[in-house]
């Protein structure tokens, strides 16, 4: 047998690793962390550990939602793998799929890992539209306040350039000028 090279992924710098690297560090010859998130299409880290991979090695990963963002996009990676005489395993369910039973159960975890990341999708976006039906302001908070945005409207009116009114309001004119637009109101507290 090869050698067991352990992919781990997590979607951003503030989440850790740690729990994946504690399922396979004792498993794994190598282990390789990238950060990102999985609908990233590039990941260079993830390209060069498959690059590397020789036939008789096994590609580990935590989970498969670690590395796939489908089950599309899983099947057709073990296939490639597979022709490449490379095995695949993941370690928090013991599949192996160098095994029938091992690729079966790959098959229907790569569906059940591409449901729950649309299920997880489709909730947020019904939360988000069910806070702003009631209202809520998204997204980050205005840099200016209404009070900044008449006192700029009125600076504007006199004469005074959106550039200089920004620079006074130690923002971008681009800022000012959508400020302007959509007439900033207070953010909800």
């Amino acid at each position: 047998m090869g050698r067991k090279i352990g992919y781990l992924r997590v979607s951003t710098a503030e989440q850790n690793p740690d729990r994946q690297v504690d399922g396979l560090k004792d498993f794994c010859d190598e282990l390789h962390v990238e950060t990102l998130s999985a609908v990233t299409r590039k990941r260079p880290v993830y390209e060069k550990v498959v690059k590397a991979l020789e036939p008789g090695d096994v590609l580990v990963i935590w989970d498969l939602d670690r590395a796939y963002r489908s089950a599309k996009d899983a099947l057709s990676e073990l296939d490639a793998l597979t022709q490449r005489g490379v095995h695949f395993h993941i370690a928090k369910l013991a599949i192996d799929t160098a095994t029938p039973v091992g690729r079966f159960l790959y098959t229907v975890m790569g569906g059940l890992a591409e449901f729950e990341r649309l299920t997880l999708s489709q909730r947020t976006k019904e939360g988000l539209l069910a806070a702003r039906r009631r209202g809520a302001r998204l997204g980050r908070p205005p840099k200016l306040d209404a009070g900044q945005v008449a006192a700029a409207r009125v600076r504007l009116s006199a004469g005074e350039t959106i550039r200089g009114v920004a620079c006074s309001l130690r923002v971008a004119p681009d800022t000012v000028t959508r400020s302007l637009r959509r007439g900033t109101t207070p953010a909800i507290a």
